[in-house]
């Protein structure tokens, strides 16, 4: 049950890097509260999409080789990436709005979903990478 989870977040990993790798000043006009936090930076938006094609690759290899380490590194940087962004909602005084929905569901979700998949992994026998 957990492959599936992994999996699907290392896409949404991979396709979030491409995105901002590729076109970050559509990634920077597109996504709720992105602009909030300033001014446009492809240099840096371009650093982000490494770190995200990184989680995903680690994710990746995780399941392929069997490495419960692997899964573990990369679901690190969502959940890093997803606390600082909970603290920056604090900050925001927890507004109920699109920002804290884009929040909750393009960051937080993923992020705890792949840590507690990468946790509660059990590689079976019947496991093909």
């Amino acid at each position: 049950m957990t492959r599936p989870l992994i999996g699907a977040v290392a896409l949404l990993h991979a396709l979030t890097a491409a995105w901002m790798w590729s076109w970050p000043q559509h990634w920077y006009d597109t996504v709720p509260g992105v602009p909030m936090m300033g001014p446009f930076n492809a240099h840096f938006i371009r650093d982000v999409a490494l770190v995200f094609g990184l989680s995903a690759g680690a994710l990746l290899v995780g399941l392929q080789r069997r490495d419960r380490t692997a899964l573990l590194f990369g679901a690190a940087w969502p959940v890093l990436h997803g606390l600082f962004h909970v603290w920056i909602w604090l900050l925001r005084g927890t507004p109920a709005d699109v920002v804290a929905a884009a929040n909750l569901f393009g960051i937080q979700l993923p992020a705890w979903t792949a840590l507690a998949a990468a946790w509660w992994h059990r590689f079976e026998e019947t496991d093909h990478a």
